[in-house]
């Protein structure tokens, strides 16, 4: 596939099939991952990956209760109450796997280093057929120490890009795109 091909093609997929993702696969997304530039290459990235059912759901509830908790009551907050008291509402989507890219310690640029590294491992999901999506409703959760506890994660590492993976049961259609802002100068 051509890295075009990945760029226009992928998308944020929230329906996903039962069929497990291998760990050969989920290793060649993180190979793909670990590729991306970082700040004065500290390549500060770590993975957790979490494919057992009962733990998704399980850090799915509570990080559901953590954000209706913790959110700020602002122009989605409706919306996103909404969504988070149904409790059937998975914000995994059922997706078989969850890649968590987390920083090993704190520093100025971990957010974009992380950042970088999701991307280029989304990326890579397309090329092999894969769905994915970044699950902004567990960010702030993951981020407290019950919700590291639930990964097993060092108290250390900062979680930044929580990544479902699995195969797609229907293909997403395209999401219109404004025109970028383009300042010239010179």
């Amino acid at each position: 596939m051509k890295l075009q091909d990945a760029i226009l093609g992928r998308r944020a997929v929230r329906e996903y099939t039962d069929q497990a993702v291998d760990e050969e696969t989920i290793r060649r997304l993180v190979a793909a991952a670990v590729q991306a530039p970082s700040a004065v290459n500290q390549q500060p990235w770590t993975f957790a990956v979490v494919r057992e059912r009962n733990r998704l759901d399980r850090i799915s509830r509570e990080a559901k209760a953590h954000m209706l908790a913790t959110m700020p009551d602002d122009a989605h907050a409706a919306h996103f109450r909404s969504l988070l008291g149904d409790p059937g509402f998975d914000i995994f989507h059922r997706a078989p796997a969850l890649i968590v890219i987390s920083a090993s310690a704190r520093g100025p640029w971990i957010v974009e280093d992380c950042a970088l590294a999701a991307e280029n491992l989304m990326l890579a999901a397309f090329a092999e057929g894969l769905g994915t999506c970044w699950i902004g409703f567990a960010q702030s959760y993951l981020n407290t120490p019950h919700g590291k506890a639930a990964l097993g994660a060092p108290e250390a590492w900062v979680p930044v890009a929580p990544i479902i993976v699995g195969r797609p049961k229907r293909a997403s259609p395209p999401v219109p795109r404004k025109e970028p802002e383009i300042l010239w100068i010179g």
